[in-house]
């Protein structure tokens, strides 16, 4: 970004974390993998404790992943002892599970900064070392992107490996196949360690997690190898005889492990191996190391290891929120949507749920529980779940689909062309829309006002408190056609809830207050910021109009134009893209209505990627807070009728 950060807490954090280190002798002494290869097995195994300590002190104080991270750690050790990284490439998937290759190479004294604002990004970022490879917040990304780098090297005569560490969770998208299925053709070396917790977020689902599960779990092939190792160690020269075996069992290995799946891809298999045991680990990946063809390294790890909540809760401690000011006795966004869909689904038998892998961050949990025939979890595989969702809405159902904001763009050509192209009535609940936070740039919800409205046959809305949320997913299941709302993270408004749904005129919005200076146009939860800007500047002697928009896409064309006839400046204020946003449509509509001179100012996200901090720092960095919306205002006002052509006050 081309703005300056207002927020010191990164570096304050990085000086603290200097001072952390100071209990964790091994870890402190690791500047680079370099490092990490002078120590022997003993001291691998205690560094591991010493890192786990660690992550748990510090994430658990500033947020972040924390399961994920604790699984990976000795996985991450083996990788870094056996590869020459940055030389040798990791590539990770999901970027989340990265914490300890951060912390192996030269940014442990910063790791107490993670996810703030000038902090340590929470996901491999390129720009942030040479060590990350490749950036990845998205899941199953990693073999195709891993699979680009090998192709590189081989074209350029390069020696280096290409390795991808990918969680059983991103096995459950699409893209990873396609990645496989590539590689298995071209048949150049690249490693694919797959990183099996039997964890995405919520528990891996579907066909790929059952087989998986089977192997791990007393497989024919471990039952068969111990019998004959028993045997042959019973008879005379029995060494001599189980190497003579030795091809025997492959071929039966073949016909009775998991491997075969990716042997029929183009890939050699080796594993399962315990992801906790460094020294197996090592060995294995030595083996692979050697191999220049592609391979698929087979990893079980328990998620959220060495910390007994985590271990028995992992979807719990999948994210970890930093200590909050928030009131509890306000529900959250999400929360007031997954009570509107339960309720929704009483009323209604054909009401369908669909969530990729991601039940309880969309609230849906009590509706599984409520529902379990009509709830669907598809997995990191958003792509599939629109156009199930398209399928099912054919049969006439009445799908919900609940993604957050910057999923849901994975699935952009399916919106087109499954849904809104045959007018299904599919409902897409937008969640984690706007300024996400410590996340970073790669989760932020910014794109959906501006991808959905341009698509023909969808209806976009945003709620300004959590009635209207109830409202709007009521109306979206009025109109028999696509729909969407979206809604932020966190905390809603906290105002009384009716029981009863009402739906809302399409297209209309919703005038707040009247003024005869300026009127702010508002999308969503900025309607709460522009009412308190409204509220600065009428201490301040002017008369402020407000207008919550509801509708981004269609908008209320009469009701924007009457205003521009009647004030010289509208502002309009929405948390997502000015570039194709809400801003856009009502210059639109001005401009193309006769009669009037006015000025609008349009308020939102420019047109740049976000950096890493809270909601609020974000806000303030892009002046989307109250008082700065009231200050910029008032400065475009006092533009206007200090002008030759501007009106007397």
């Amino acid at each position: 970004m081309n703005h300056e950060p207002n927020s010191n807490s990164g570096d304050a954090a990085i000086a603290g974390g200097e001072s952390l280190l100071r209990k964790y002798p091994i870890l402190r002494g690791i500047s680079s993998p370099e490092d990490l290869r002078k120590l022997d097995f003993g001291q691998l195994e205690a560094l591991a404790k010493e890192i786990r300590s660690f992550l748990l002190e510090v994430v658990l104080s500033t947020g972040g992943h924390l399961a994920a991270n604790l699984g990976a750690v000795e996985l991450t050790i083996a990788l870094h002892y056996v590869f020459d990284s940055p030389v040798d490439k990791l590539v990770w998937d999901v970027g989340h599970q990265c914490y300890t290759h951060k912390l192996l190479t030269g940014r442990a004294s910063r790791f107490s900064s993670l996810r703030q604002m000038n902090g340590l990004h929470g996901f491999p970022l390129p720009e942030e070392s040479p060590h990350d490879a490749y950036g990845t917040a998205h899941g199953s990304t990693a073999i195709s992107a891993a699979l680009g780098l090998a192709k590189a090297r081989d074209l350029a005569g390069g020696k280096e490996h290409i390795v991808a560490v990918v969680g059983d969770g991103a096995l459950t998208g699409g893209l990873a196949y396609e990645g496989l299925n590539h590689a298995g053709h071209l048949g150049t070396g690249i490693l694919v360690v797959l990183n099996d917790n039997t964890m995405a977020i919520s528990p891996s689902v579907g066909a790929m997690a059952r087989y998986l599960y089977r192997v791990t779990t007393g497989a024919p092939y471990l039952r068969f190898k111990h019998d004959v190792e028993r045997l042959m160690g019973r008879m005379p020269l029995g060494d001599l005889m189980l190497e003579g075996v030795e091809r025997f069992k492959e071929v039966v290995k073949h016909a009775l492990t998991p491997g075969t799946v990716f042997r029929e891809l183009g890939f050699r298999y080796l594993g399962p191996v315990d992801g906790h045991d460094i020294r197996e680990l090592t060995r294995i990946l030595t083996l692979a190391k050697e191999t220049r063809e592609p391979v698929l390294v087979h990893v079980t790890t328990t998620k959220g290891k060495g910390y007994a909540p985590a271990e028995q809760a992992p979807s719990q401690f999948h994210g970890i929120t930093p200590p909050s000011t928030a009131r509890a006795d306000i529900p959250t966004w999400t929360d007031a949507f997954g009570e509107a869909a339960v309720r929704l689904a009483e009323a209604d038998p054909r009401v369908i749920a669909i969530t990729a892998a991601m039940c309880e961050g969309t609230g849906l949990a009590e509706f599984e529980r409520r529902f379990p025939d009509r709830f669907f979890d598809v997995g990191m595989a958003e792509e599939h779940a629109v156009t199930f969702a398209a399928g099912l809405a054919t049969a006439g159902m009445r799908p919900i689909v609940a993604i957050y904001s910057t999923f849901l763009q994975r699935s952009f050509d399916q919106i087109v062309h499954d849904v809104c192209l045959q007018n299904l009535p599919v409902v897409f609940a937008v969640d984690r829309a706007g300024i996400v936070g410590g996340d970073g740039a790669g989760h932020q919800g910014v794109l959906d006002v501006a991808y959905l409205r341009l698509i023909p046959n969808m209806t976009v809305m945003a709620p300004k408190d959590e009635q209207e949320l109830r409202d709007m997913l009521y109306t979206a299941f009025q109109l028999g056609a696509p729909a969407s709302l979206r809604y932020p993270r966190g905390s809603a408004v906290g105002v009384p809830v009716r029981s009863e749904f009402c739906a809302l005129p399409v297209g209309k919005a919703e005038s707040l207050q009247e003024g005869t200076d300026l009127c702010f146009i508002a999308l969503g939860n900025e309607v709460q910021d522009a009412l308190a800007a409204a509220r600065i500047l009428g201490q301040e002697g002017l008369s402020c109009g407000v207008i919550n928009a509801r509708f981004a896409k269609p908008v209320d064309g009469v009701l924007f134009a009457q205003i521009a006839s009647q004030v010289p400046l509208i502002v309009t204020v929405e948390e997502g893209g000015t570039v194709g946003g809400f801003g856009e449509a009502v210059t639109r509509c001005v401009n193309e209505s006769e009669g009037n001179c006015c000025r609008v100012l349009s308020l939102g996200i420019p047109d740049t990627y976000l950096p890493t901090g809270s909601a609020n720092e974000i806000r303030a960095l892009l002046r989307l807070d109250a008082d700065s919306i009231a200050q910029t205002a008032r400065h475009a006002f006092e533009e206007i009728v200090s002008a030759p052509s501007g009106r007397e006050r």
